[in-house]
C-alpha cells in the first residue's frame, strides 16, 4: 500500500488546538485575586483597572477559548495573549534569534524528548541552547501559533498543543510571555496526530 507523507505543518495543524496540559507550569499568577466564583465580566472589569489602554470590545469577544474565560483563569485579556502570540509567532516566521529571545520570559523551563527539566535562568544560556530547543519542530508551531487554538489552565497560564508551549502572566492585565517549551509534549502531538492521520487514511505516516 502507497504510503502518503503529510507535510509538518499539516500534521502540527492536527495537533494544535484544546488538549490536556503535559507539565504545567507552577505558577501564583495575578488570578489569585480572583474567586472561584468569578464571572468573566468581573473578571474582565479587574483586568481592564491594572491596564492603561483596554480593548474592551476585542476582550469580551475572545476572552472564552478551551479551558475558560482567559481574564478569569490569567488574570490579564485576549488582547494581551493576542499581542504576545503574534509577536512569537512573527519572529519565528522571521528566522531572527534575536527577536526570539525577546519574548522569552526566564527562568524558561525547558523539558527535552526524553523528559529531563532544565530551568534556565540567564539569557546567554539560552541563546547557547537555542537550536537545541528551538529546533525546526518546534520553530513550525510556533510559526502557526493562533489565540484560537490556545488553552488555558488556572492560574498557571496559556498552553498550545498538549502543553508543549506555554505563555505565563507575571503581573496583572501584563502581557504574557514565553515560559516553557516541552519537547516531549510535542513528539507526543505529533505521534497522536500521525495516529489520527493513520486511522483516517489506512497509511502509516513515516517520521523522516
Amino acid at each position: 500500500m502507497m504510503r502518503t507523507a503529510l507535510p509538518l505543518p499539516t500534521v502540527l495543524a492536527l495537533a494544535l488546538g484544546g488538549c490536556s496540559p503535559a507539565d504545567a507550569p507552577d505558577a501564583e499568577g495575578p488570578t489569585d485575586l480572583l474567586s472561584e466564583t468569578a464571572s468573566p465580566e468581573d473578571c474582565l472589569l479587574l483586568v481592564w483597572s491594572s491596564q492603561e489602554e483596554r480593548h474592551a470590545q476585542f476582550d469580551r469577544a475572545h476572552d472564552f477559548v478551551d479551558g475558560g474565560a482567559i481574564s478569569c483563569a490569567t488574570g490579564t485579556s485576549a488582547s494581551q495573549f493576542d499581542a504576545a502570540i503574534a509577536a512569537l509567532r512573527d519572529a519565528a516566521r522571521s528566522g531572527n534569534k534575536r527577536r526570539m529571545l525577546e519574548e522569552i520570559g526566564l527562568p524558561l523551563l525547558y523539558i527535552d524528548a526524553a523528559g529531563n527539566r532544565r530551568e534556565i535562568e540567564d539569557r546567554a544560556e539560552v541563546e547557547a541552547v537555542f537550536d537545541e530547543i528551538f529546533d525546526p519542530a518546534m520553530i513550525a508551531l510556533l510559526q502557526r501559533l493562533d489565540l484560537s487554538q490556545m488553552s488555558v489552565a488556572k492560574d498557571q497560564g496559556g498552553f498550545f498543543t498538549l502543553g508543549a508551549v506555554w505563555l505565563v502572566v507575571d503581573r496583572d492585565g501584563g502581557r504574557p510571555r514565553l515560559m516553557t517549551v516541552n519537547r516531549q509534549a510535542l513528539d507526543d502531538a505529533l505521534e497522536s496526530a500521525r495516529d489520527h492521520a493513520e486511522r483516517n487514511q489506512g497509511d502509516r505516516i513515516p517520521f523522516d
